[in-house]
């Protein structure tokens, strides 16, 4: 991943999180692997890790301590009010900003 998809990607990552989330309850490590799946190979876990720790403390999840079968219980988080919330925020300054910087592009 290039130095401008990475920073791009960094300011966007938490409403990806947040929309993933909305989808249904999940923990740090699926997340992850599903953002590897759709092509964001160079994410980081401790990157996915850092900003539910955010995201946690913004009060936009609900955590939930589940057993696990490989070790220690594992943290679900979901997507509560305030976050859908957040979440409706960042497609709606996505929307703004995909439409704003569509009409800056060259028609060629």
């Amino acid at each position: 991943m290039g130095r401008q998809e990475t920073e791009m990607l960094k300011g966007t990552l938490e409403g990806i999180v947040l929309a993933i989330l909305s989808g249904r309850p999940t923990y740090g490590y699926e997340i992850t692997a599903w953002l590897r799946d759709q092509g964001f190979s160079d994410i980081a876990e401790g990157t996915v890790y850092a900003l539910l720790v955010r995201i946690e403390q913004r009060g936009f999840v609900d955590v939930e301590k589940v057993p696990s079968e490989k070790g220690p219980p594992r943290k679900v988080y979901s997507l509560n009010a305030a976050g859908r919330g957040q979440l409706e925020e960042f497609w709606h300054t996505w929307d703004l900003l995909t439409h704003r910087i569509a009409r800056l592009r060259p028609h060629i």
